[in-house]
């Protein structure tokens, strides 16, 4: 697997994206081939190298004489339709736009076929969300991870006229994503370069463990104490990163005063809002007391609801709340065919390459139920069935 890491220390554009992902060693001639199958659009790509505070970067510049550029998302659709570009390149590049529309919907009130697009319905802005998508179909790039986003502040001028920083574009396509205050006067994140990012990436974080082949700077226009540049390092990940990363919260409460039978009710109801898992730990409270450690994994976005469920469910008066990173290894199901039945069996996986198959306990305790036997039994026939259904198949 190819990953991209989009390191956006000073935030991201379009501009940049696009010169980033040129500087990581695209091929410029088979690039501009692909970029000429964009029709009805009439535009001249400048590409140079420039240094920003210290760093050799790739600076993008789209030039062109449009003056009227107030298209509909349908308007933008018919050009990346009509093109001659892979089928994958407009699949992704239709779902920016989409997401740019949605997101100037929700601020302006209408719907995302209704909205006018100004700044990002421009010739150039078409060419950076174009050939960013050509880019990551040139440069083989099957897995792309962000960085935090950093967020200006302040004001800037556009066809709408005076309006905050982050652009409320901006705040809409950044939703779930993580952000900071980088203490900055001016644009860090414009509203194509938070599409692109919020598209192209599958999860959010600091740098993955992997093997790097390719670095890129892309320059932004702007000036500021620090260079204004978008990394790309692309390259494998590493045997590490192979199992995916996930961000969950993780809720608990100490409690010492609550009848235990109540507990049972409690874990259901937690499950029924969301929760991964949940678990009980025995702890030593004030006092001396003998307590219980009660304890809930969600996703992030059940965190609140599984938080007011432990919350009216318990006597507590308290619970605490933190994230955390939580690391799977990829899963699929087999299936056992044993004198007891099919037994589904879990397999996890890194890549291609297995790590660990169980047999699913509720299949095997249906089954050990029925045919009166001991589980293990039925669990250890399932497995030792697995195994040489595996053995099988890899000697073929």
């Amino acid at each position: 697997m190819r990953i991209a890491y989009f390191d956006c220390f000073a935030g991201i554009s379009g501009d940049m994206t696009l010169g980033a992902l040129l500087d990581c060693g695209a091929n410029e001639a088979e690039f501009r081939e692909e970029l000429a199958k964009l029709p009805e659009i009439e535009f001249e790509l400048k590409i140079s190298k420039i240094n920003k505070k210290g760093i050799r970067a790739t600076n993008v510049e789209v030039l062109t004489s449009e003056d009227h550029h107030h298209r509909r998302l349908k308007d933008v659709s018919d050009i990346i339709i009509s093109s001659g570009l892979s089928e994958s390149v407009k699949e992704k590049a239709l779902a920016i736009f989409r997401r740019l529309a949605e997101a100037e919907a929700l601020v302006h009130g209408t719907s995302p076929e209704e909205v006018h697009f100004h700044e990002v319905g421009a010739i150039d802005a078409i060419v950076d969300i174009v050939s960013a998508c050509i880019l990551i179909e040139l440069l083989g790039i099957e897995k792309v991870i962000g960085s935090p986003l950093p967020m200006g502040r302040g004001f800037v001028e556009v066809a709408h006229g005076r309006i905050p920083l982050p652009a409320p574009a901006t705040v809409e396509l950044v939703k779930n994503i993580p952000i900071y205050d980088a203490g900055i006067e001016g644009e860090l994140v414009t509203p194509t370069g938070a599409a692109l990012i919020s598209t192209f990436a599958s999860e959010f974080g600091g740098m993955p463990s992997m093997s790097i082949q390719s670095i890129g700077y892309g320059a932004g226009k702007a000036e500021f104490q620090f260079p204004n540049v978008l990394r790309v390092l692309i390259g494998n990940p590493s045997q590490e990163a192979l199992s995916p990363t996930e961000y969950v919260s993780i809720i608990e409460t100490n409690i010492d005063d609550m009848n235990p039978e109540f507990y049972e009710l409690i874990f259901e109801r937690l499950f029924q809002a969301g929760a991964l898992d949940v678990f009980l730990t025995p702890i030593i409270m004030k006092k001396s007391r003998p307590g219980t450690l009660l304890s809930a994994i969600c996703p992030t976005d059940r965190k609140d609801i599984v938080a007011q469920v432990m919350l009216a469910e318990t006597t507590t008066f308290g619970i605490r709340i933190s994230d955390a990173k939580r690391r799977c290894l990829n899963r699929k199901w087999e299936t056992a065919t044993t004198r007891f039945g099919d037994i589904r069996i879990k397999v996890g996986m890194t890549d291609d390459t297995e790590i660990v198959a169980s047999p699913e306990y509720e299949d095997c305790r249906k089954a050990a139920e029925a045919h009166s036997v001991p589980v293990r039994q039925v669990y250890d026939e399932a497995i030792a069935v697995y195994r040489a259904k595996t053995k099988k198949d890899a000697s073929k």
